[in-house]
């Protein structure tokens, strides 16, 4: 026979599980290793930047002015973000835009693009990557009174026989000379260029084997010893951070260009024409607009042009002329040459004639064979 107190213990151990369970208000603990991972939500910012945005079209446009100016001149400069609808003119937003875009274009907040900020000496040093306090070996350091003293050394009855190169005079002022690398920096970095100053042989264009003066068809001048320790010369001070004095500056109308921060004599070296060098088959339907030819071969498989699209340094910004408007000819202050240098071709900018402050530089990109259309330039 079951002992009485069994019932009533059974009992009062169902009540105590029936009552127990409900009254419990949290979850278990489950071990840290079978939790679930936490998720990130993303930010209401990070959401926006990324989703589809629609723009309104307005009736009338006539009332659109440009949100850094505040001017509603120069419609054919207005552009419209496809985001906001705001209106910016062309050469107000910052980087500024050098051609009509085609296509969507969003303004610089929509696009969270960053500013193009003033250039610091620090900054300017290490774009250009300018060697202080090093010798350049064997080219000797001129100041520019020794430069000029150089000058007046010469010969008068050499020079009549055959004019020399003379290397540019850069401003004496530190401050100066780096507000005209920064105006270069600027315009490189809106382009999204590189600077370099050497012509530049990347994998799948061609190769320096291929740039050999002896190819060229007809031949090719060759760059005397004095010109070419000119040349080195004007390399040494570039890379010390002696640059020409020049600015490169930016028109409505003619996009960036150059012009002369001091007096430049003639047949002073200006620059040399740099870039990626590619065969002339790999870019004939190529859209950059200041290509230059390196070599030209009597087969054209093998001729060179300079790509100055992702690599380059001043001599990209310096225009051309109309060559079939007088008034363009007498623009013209600067020439372009082809040398063999040390059995390698190489193109060099040269001043034509004396060039005054505030002169914006201007070459005839017509000075080879290849008939090249300026009858539209400014």
């Amino acid at each position: 026979m079951t002992p009485a107190f069994s019932s009533s213990s059974a009992a009062s151990q169902r009540l105590i599980r029936c009552s127990a369970s409900p009254r419990r208000t949290h979850a278990p603990h489950r071990p840290s290793s079978m939790s679930p991972p936490l998720r990130k939500l993303k930010s209401m910012t990070e959401i926006m930047a990324k989703a589809k945005h629609v723009v309104l079209e307005r009736e009338d446009y006539d009332d659109v002015s440009c949100e850094e100016c505040g001017s509603g001149d120069r419609d054919d400069e207005l552009l419209l973000c496809d985001k906001c609808d705001k209106g910016f003119h062309m050469k107000c937003v910052s980087p500024i835009v050098v051609r009509v875009p085609i296509g969507s274009w969003l303004c610089p907040k929509c696009s969270g693009q960053r500013r193009v900020r003033s250039f610091s000496q620090k900054k300017i040093i290490d774009f250009f990557r300018i060697q202080k306090c090093k010798d350049d070996g064997d080219v000797p350091y001129l100041s520019a009174q020794a430069i000029k003293r150089r000058r007046r050394l010469r010969s008068l009855v050499w020079q009549k026989k055959r004019r020399r190169l003379l290397p540019f005079l850069p401003s004496e002022d530190p401050d100066r000379r780096l507000k005209q690398m920064g105006s270069l920096a600027t315009a490189l970095t809106t382009l999204q260029m590189e600077f370099s100053d050497d012509l530049t042989y990347m994998p799948g264009m061609a190769s320096r084997s291929a740039n050999q003066a002896e190819f060229e068809d007809g031949g090719m001048q060759v760059l005397s010893k004095e010109d070419t320790e000119t040349l080195e010369l004007c390399r040494a001070m570039s890379r010390r951070g002696e640059c020409p004095p020049l600015l490169v500056v930016f028109d409505s109308c003619e996009g960036f260009t150059v012009e002369a921060d001091d007096q430049i004599k003639d047949m002073t070296f200006i620059a040399e024409y740099t870039g990626d060098v590619d065969y002339l088959k790999n870019r004939e339907h190529d859209d950059c607009d200041s290509m230059m030819t390196l070599l030209s071969v009597k087969d054209p498989s093998r001729s060179l042009v300079i790509c100055p699209d992702r690599r380059g340094n001043i001599a990209r910004f310096i225009n051309g002329i109309n060559n079939h408007s007088p008034e363009g000819k007498k623009k013209q202050n600067c020439k372009c040459v082809r040398y063999n240098v040390n059995g390698e071709c190489r193109v060099i900018l040269v001043a034509i004639r004396d060039i005054a402050k505030g002169e914006r530089l201007y070459y005839d990109y017509n000075g080879y064979e290849y008939e090249y259309p300026t009858h539209h330039f400014v």
